[in-house]
């Protein structure tokens, strides 16, 4: 697959994974765990919940680059125009959705689901894609290569201290806990394995070992013979 290919396939990941997040914020019942503190941001202050996206994004690339400082891979500064782009992306899904507001809980549920399956498709192209990763991963990742640290456990800390930050902001702003609900626990238990399932019926392994974005079975089969 050239790498034209896996850069739009990055970006078609973005834009599903902006729409994930923005279904999720209107199902009034949570958000995801790597939108909760741009949202409550954006809550008590004038910005958009894009453009928090992109600061708080920001902080993360910095991080990275604390913690690996020479070990830090220079492509992924490219985190920073993705990062730009994924934003815009946010912000533009939210003015589409500006008027869609469900009101009974089973709608409300219907379009929790509906998130966690966009924002796992989002996920799943970025994987099989694999040109650069968005700053929340790419610090995870900092984390493991710096301290020899698991995936699994590293992932969770880090998405269960997104939560828990922004839950303290939400009570220092708001003296109450907002966009922290069910939904948010929901989207962190299950968009994960909803990916893997995507991965494995989105992509083939090519004779490197690289991911290879494929719709057809009869490929797929033949591949693994």
């Amino acid at each position: 697959m050239s790498l034209k290919k896996r850069y739009f396939l990055f970006i078609c990941g973005l834009f599903f994974m902006s729409l994930g997040i923005c279904l999720i914020l209107k199902s009034s019942l949570g958000t995801s765990p790597i939108s909760s503190i741009p949202y409550i941001l954006s809550l008590q202050y004038s910005l958009s919940l894009g453009e928090f996206t992109f600061i708080v994004n920001m902080v993360f690339l910095l991080m990275q680059l604390l913690i690996l400082q020479q070990r830090f891979p220079y492509i992924q500064f490219l985190q920073i125009p993705m990062t730009i782009v994924f934003s815009c992306f946010i912000d533009f899904v939210m003015f589409l959705l500006n008027s869609f507001i469900p009101e009974v809980y089973f709608m409300k549920i219907i379009t929790l689901i509906l998130g966690c399956f966009a924002l796992a498709m989002g996920v799943a192209l970025q994987i099989i894609g694999n040109v650069v990763m968005l700053a929340g991963e790419g610090l995870v990742y900092a984390f493991i290569t710096r301290w020899n640290l698991t995936l699994g456990k590293t992932k969770t800390f880090f998405d269960s201290s997104l939560v828990i930050i922004a839950a303290g902001l939400s009570l220092f702003y708001f003296k109450e806990i907002q966009g922290i609900r069910e939904g948010t626990l929901i989207s962190a238990l299950v968009v994960g394995t909803i990916a893997r399932f995507y991965i494995r019926k989105l992509s083939v392994p090519d004779k490197n070992g690289r991911l290879v974005f494929s719709l057809s079975f009869h490929k797929k089969e033949k591949c693994i013979k």
